[in-house]
């Protein structure tokens, strides 16, 4: 028995609003018959989709038939865009992309911002280290990921967008008290440090590569791009920032590059449903142009 269309989007706004009462509203129908969509919807899987918890989540088998809910749900909007193009009152087709912090404060939404409105899409940005963005490809959460994995997740295509250049960089003064006033790498074992978050593996890596010594500093944690930046210029740590992001403080020397000959490259990649989509195809084509002027090639 196939699924159907009402059932796949219930799931959906069951998923994405998180409980069946705040589903019902987004739909216009009952917490009831919210239930009883997603109950026929497991009959016909044959498996739990959904924990009934506080808020809602898919199961394994649910974040299966998410994707594939979102999938369809995707492409009815672009039917529907095509055709109502023309008409004043025109349907908007949800977009959920997941991007890292640090593309999503340079690059990334010039991108998106060179789309034409008639395009008719409205962004849900998820913003995720690079190298975790795949899982929301799995779950179904996202249709399309800025990420640092190479292997195509099931049931995308993956390209080469290029890559992301960093900096280790401090201020003068915090090379003075810190690292002996030389802008030595060698001392930054022992040197605080400011980190994204507990995920953040960009200082550590460049440590261990530079100096072969493991970590040991005072760690901060400044969960944002542009606060992390800040930050280190003014001197609460060393951090591994972007160039676009400290090449005017390098230039006026408020900000000092400890190893200018050996910067921290992460190479992006670029993973989406591997579907024909007219709209997730536009996007496609503005992050690769953004891409092409912002980062450097792989």
């Amino acid at each position: 028995m196939p699924f159907q269309f009402d059932h796949l989007r219930t799931l959906a706004a069951l998923v994405e609003e998180g409980t069946f009462e705040a589903a019902a509203r987004r739909l216009h129908v009952t917490s009831s018959a919210v239930s009883q969509r997603v109950r026929a919807l497991e009959q016909t899987a044959g498996k739990v989709l959904v924990r009934r918890t506080n808020p809602v989540t898919a199961t394994p088998a649910g974040e299966v038939v998410l994707r594939h809910a979102r999938q369809v749900l995707l492409l009815d909007g672009d039917v529907l865009a095509e055709l109502r193009r023309g008409e004043d009152e025109r349907g908007r087709i949800p977009v959920p992309l997941a991007v890292n912090a640090d593309s999503l404060a340079t690059w990334f939404l010039d991108a998106l911002a060179d789309l034409p409105d008639e395009l008719g899409a409205v962004f849900e940005l998820h913003r995720e280290d690079e190298e975790h963005t795949v899982s929301l490809l799995r779950s179904g959460t996202v249709m399309a990921a800025v990420t640092s994995a190479p292997d195509a997740v099931q049931g995308c295509s993956v390209e080469g967008l290029g890559t992301l250049r960093y900096q280790a960089v401090c201020t003068p003064e915090f090379d003075e008290r810190h690292l002996g006033g030389r802008g030595d790498p060698g001392m930054l074992a022992g040197a605080p440090v400011v980190h994204f978050d507990r995920r953040d593996e960009l200082q550590d890596r460049f440590v261990r590569d530079f100096t072969g010594r493991e970590p040991a500093g005072p760690r901060h944690y400044v969960p944002a791009s542009e606060d992390f930046a800040r930050a280190v210029a003014l001197g609460l740590g060393w951090g591994a920032v972007p160039e676009q992001q400290c090449r005017a403080g390098l230039e006026s020397g408020r900000l000092v590059a400890l190893a200018p000959d050996h910067p921290v490259e992460v190479r992006l990649y670029w993973q989406r449903w591997n579907l024909r989509s007219p709209v997730l195809d536009r996007v496609t084509e503005a992050v690769r142009a953004g891409a092409r002027a912002w980062l450097r090639p792989l």
